[in-house]
């Protein structure tokens, strides 16, 4: 197609920066652009609405990539294809270990591969691991903000029903499903979601950096559903994109490949 113009999310050369925000919902991108200091409308075409600006001097863009792993890994291989190689998933989630609430953050270290897209991609004995510097971004962006967070270890489903220990239609239900959560209690998992083991996995193969940070809008221990902390996700996302920029600035000028807490010259 001409321009490098991509199949699905319709955006060609020139149209995406490096920094990339990922929210599944195509009407969280508005959210996210409407914290930027510029702004404009790319393209919205199925599941995938973008756009690309500047926050605090930075550009970057935002791509919703709908539900699940198969229309994620879509969209990371489009978005890489026109030069990002950097991916903040924006996301909500249900907590599994107790001492979770609702409203609070999950930044993920890394996630449990039962996605089903990733296996098309490499091996189970892949880890679908975070990018350190994207986790230690969030870290300091939920710092700099306020913000209550956790991380940790994720695990990404295929459905939000079965997958997560729910029972389907009519009831319908399998012997595994009632030990599922306290299993993944017993292994120290944060949260159910959807998308972050396939994001995860593509950057990993691809050399790319990628990261996910949830709001928690369910507890799963206490049966609580409440739908907060999506304002903080697209705040921490926002200034964790500011931070890496100027990590990303630090280490070309110390010729260095990462950044780590003594690039600075301090303790």
């Amino acid at each position: 197609m001409t321009d490098n113009m991509q199949y699905h999310i319709q955006c060609k050369d020139g149209d995406i920066n490096r920094y990339v925000l990922l929210p599944g919902d195509p009407d969280r991108v508005d959210l996210i652009a409407q914290e930027w200091d510029e702004r404009k409308f790319i393209a919205s075409h199925r599941e995938y609405r973008t756009y690309s600006g500047t926050f605090c001097g930075v550009k970057l863009s935002a791509c919703s990539t709908g539900i699940g792993g198969p229309s994620s890994s879509i969209a990371i291989e489009e978005l890489a294809e026109l030069g990002a190689d950097t991916f903040i998933r924006i996301g909500t989630c249900g907590a599994v270990r107790e001492g979770i609430s609702c409203g609070e953050l999950v930044i993920c270290s890394g996630a449990m591969r039962q996605d089903g897209t990733s296996d098309d991609y490499i091996d189970k004995s892949y880890p679908a691991l975070a990018h350190h510097e994207i986790v230690l971004a969030l870290i300091q962006a939920c710092e700099n903000l306020g913000i209550s967070y956790h991380v940790g270890i994720s695990c990404t489903t295929a459905s939000f029903y079965c997958g997560q220990a729910r029972p389907g239609f009519n009831g319908y239900t399998q012997s595994g499903f009632s030990h599922k959560i306290q299993d993944l209690q017993n292994a120290g998992v944060m949260n159910f979601e959807m998308e972050a083991a396939a994001i995860l996995t593509l950057a990993g193969i691809y050399g790319l950096r990628a990261g996910a940070v949830f709001a928690v809008v369910a507890d799963r221990n206490n049966n609580v559903l409440e739908y907060s902390g999506i304002d903080d996700t697209i705040r921490a996302a926002n200034e964790a994109v500011k931070i890496l920029a100027s990590w990303d600035s630090l280490k070309q000028e110390k010729n260095k490949r990462f950044y780590y807490p003594d690039i600075t010259g301090g303790n």
